[in-house]
């Protein structure tokens, strides 16, 4: 039975690695996949998603104006699909992840998406909201912070290599902006709690 997922996480835990073994699973069996990734995060080229690690596919792009269900009941008259990948999930709106949701119940196609849970502040991104609101499963791609515990939250670093409090919240970058922590020592990156006495 098709689902919606989500597969969430902070920044640099590998998950466009997983989407790329996952559709490579696939289509080691002889089933179709469709690769999708924002528009607006071009870091690996324009219409590819990347991994950190080397590999790399190609794939349609979308922005926020882009009707994604109609997007795949396009592809699907082209070919039979055995499911669909989403990258950078966080920047959907909220109607696209409807779209998405009435792909998986009207067409029959299990839906994959990929990104991240919270921004640098610590708040939700929209799109991330609306999957964890009608996903049907959701699983967490683990990563750690320096200290060894599981990283949940992440920071964003300014030019002089501070923690930023404030901003936008979509900035494109990779590991010179941005960094997993765990919850207290990202409060302790942004000043929210005290180092602890190191004498």
């Amino acid at each position: 039975m098709a689902k919606l997922y989500f597969h969430f996480s902070t920044m640099n835990a590998g998950k466009s690695t997983l989407l790329l073994q996952a559709s490579h699973n696939y289509r080691e069996r002889g089933m179709a996949t469709y690769l999708l990734t924002a528009r607006l995060d071009d870091r690996g080229g324009r219409g590819r998603i990347a991994s950190r690690i080397g590999i790399g596919e190609e794939a349609d792009t979308y922005d926020a104006a882009t009707d994604l269900f109609t997007m795949i009941r396009s592809r699907l008259a082209v070919e039979p699909l055995a499911c669909v990948f989403l990258d950078e999930a966080q920047f959907l709106t909220r109607e696209q992840v409807w779209q998405l949701a009435r792909a998986v119940d009207d067409l029959g196609l299990p839906v994959m998406c990929y990104g991240l849970r919270v921004d640098f502040r610590g708040e939700l991104f929209p799109g991330s909201a609306a999957i964890l609101a009608l996903a049907d499963e959701m699983r967490e791609v683990r990563t750690i912070c320096h200290c060894g515990k599981k990283a949940t939250m992440v920071v964003r670093r300014g030019p002089d290599g501070k923690a930023l409090r404030e901003g936008a919240q979509v900035q494109i970058g990779g590991n010179e902006t941005y960094v997993s922590l765990c919850r207290r020592h990202w409060r302790e990156e942004i000043g929210d709690r005290a180092a602890p006495d190191q004498t």
